[in-house]
């Protein structure tokens, strides 16, 4: 079976990610089609990029690094849980992706994001930065804004209709990355 990280990006007190990330999670509980585990990105912490050589060499020479490489390589596919931080997505989140690079190749993303207008110009960064990576994201996406999806900007509520958009993501996520997969096992 397939596995799949949930990718919690912010690493801000009081963040909003972690209940964005337990709504997607409980939803892909529901899945028999792919195991779906969560990755926070304040538990990894990983330092600024400090590796002397290029991470598409594959030489990393620390030991987080090397840790961080071990779990990404883990993983068939992602859904990338990420805030709009001046319509971009975060700095820590930027780090993690340059930190390795083969690890990425090959594989599934797909986006849940969130903001005051859903978190959409991340998700717009991140499909290059992705694409650079040999990391095919998917179409479908799931953007929760504050004014309709979450009470008070605090508590997350969605629209009945994002329920459906999550499904359709996940969907696509699992399609994907069980194609990629199948491919990687046999190029």
């Amino acid at each position: 079976m397939i596995k799949i990280a949930v990718v919690l990006a912010s690493t801000r007190p009081g963040r909003r990610g972690e209940t964005v990330a337990d709504w997607v999670l409980k939803h892909a509980a529901q899945r028999a089609d792919a195991r779906f585990e969560p990755v926070d990105l304040a538990e990894v912490d990983l330092p600024h990029l400090d590796e002397p050589m290029p991470p598409a060499t594959g030489r990393y020479t620390h030991q987080h690094t090397r840790s961080w490489a071990e779990t990404v390589a883990g993983y068939d596919g992602f859904v990338f849980i990420t805030p709009e931080y001046n319509h971009s997505y975060p700095g820590v989140l930027k780090n993690a992706l340059d930190r390795v690079y083969a690890e990425w190749n090959n594989k599934a993303a797909a986006f849940v994001s969130y903001g005051f207008d859903g978190g959409v110009r991340a998700v717009e960064a991140l499909r290059p930065v992705l694409g650079a990576l040999q990391v095919a994201d998917v179409s479908a996406q799931v953007a929760l804004s504050f004014h309709n999806d979450f009470t008070g900007f605090t508590e997350l509520t969605p629209a009945e209709h994002q329920t459906a958009a999550l499904t359709t993501t996940l969907d696509q996520l699992v399609a994907w990355s069980t194609a990629l997969a199948t491919w990687r096992a046999t190029a």
